[in-house]
């Protein structure tokens, strides 16, 4: 009977919970950080910056809290509305976060000049923690950590430093327990056993986004939209259709490739990842189709998913 009422009521007495946001520049590893602290692959990961264009919830639960991450777009200026879209992700995280994980790594010099844009002096000015954490040290020595943590130190004097690989989940552990100790008190934010905010839809959008990204050079990744328009499940088999949108028909070609060659090498990486994410056997079909200019039309952006 006391098993019965703990599991019934578990957030009765000081259970902690909050949204940890992420936030920095492209590619300094915000993606990989996430994956890492939520022990699954949530976030896509690629060399290309702007892999990531929505913000992507990860949550960690325990008996006693509850760790609502976000992996965010990377800061940029934006050049059309599909990138104004994205900072608008990554702005409003900086206001709603109860704690801020700063990301940088060792190849930005931390030099001050680098750092006056928008969305960083806003976060200079927020009155939650602010973890900096500074990523890919094993890329570096020791000697040139230290240099980069002081440059830091300056640049954001109340923020706490914690350098870390996230690939290698090097020094995670102590930014995982700071974190822990710096949650507010609260009840959780969603049920306990959620491990995102995102359908499984969304996810498999973005595993052959991830492959078109990796297979695919120049402009062509960036002017790429997937939806998912058939989905069905039986017990042993997903069948899917997916439609790939570009926005030029030259770029269309491209995807293809000579005699679908390409867009075949696509959907076969494609479906082994969609298998290991589902656990079932996955029959895909993939498509492509032309959307004039989609990323600078706000009607569009808004079917594909994204904030106007």
């Amino acid at each position: 009977m006391q098993n019965i009422i703990l599991y019934l009521y578990p957030y009765s007495m000081n259970h902690k919970a909050g949204f940890v946001n992420i936030i920095g520049n492209p590619n300094v590893g915000k993606s990989t950080l996430m994956n890492t602290l939520v022990g699954e692959k949530l976030s896509i990961i690629t060399q290309k910056a702007q892999t990531t264009r929505h913000r992507i919830m990860g949550i960690v639960n325990g008996v006693d809290y509850q760790i609502v991450y976000s992996d965010l777009p990377g800061i940029l200026k934006p050049a059309y509305m599909l990138q104004r879209s994205m900072m608008k992700y990554v702005n409003t995280a900086v206001t709603d976060a109860d704690m801020i994980l700063y990301v940088t790594d060792v190849a930005e010099s931390g030099k001050p000049g680098e750092f006056n844009n928008e969305t960083f002096q806003k976060i200079k000015e927020v009155n939650v923690p602010v973890f900096l954490v500074l990523n890919k040290v094993d890329l570096s020595s020791q000697e040139e950590v230290e240099t980069l943590a002081a440059r830091w130190k300056i640049i954001l004097p109340g923020a706490e430093i914690f350098p870390v690989s996230a690939l290698h989940n090097f020094n995670l552990d102590n930014l995982f327990k700071r974190i822990i100790e710096l949650l507010p008190e609260s009840p959780p934010y969603f049920d306990k056993e959620d491990l995102t905010d995102k359908p499984v839809r969304f996810f498999i959008c973005e595993i052959i986004r991830e492959k078109i990204l990796r297979n695919y050079q120049k402009e062509i990744p960036y002017s790429v939209e997937v939806t998912l328009e058939e989905f069905s499940e039986t017990e042993k088999l997903v069948k899917m259709r997916s439609v790939i949108y570009v926005e030029r028909e030259s770029q269309k070609g491209i995807i293809i490739g000579h005699k679908g060659e390409s867009l075949k090498k696509v959907g076969t990486s494609a479906r082994i990842d969609i298998e290991s994410f589902l656990g079932k056997k996955v029959f895909l079909e993939m498509y492509v189709k032309v959307d004039k200019d989609w990323r600078n039309n706000e009607r569009r952006l808004t079917k594909y998913g994204y904030e106007s």
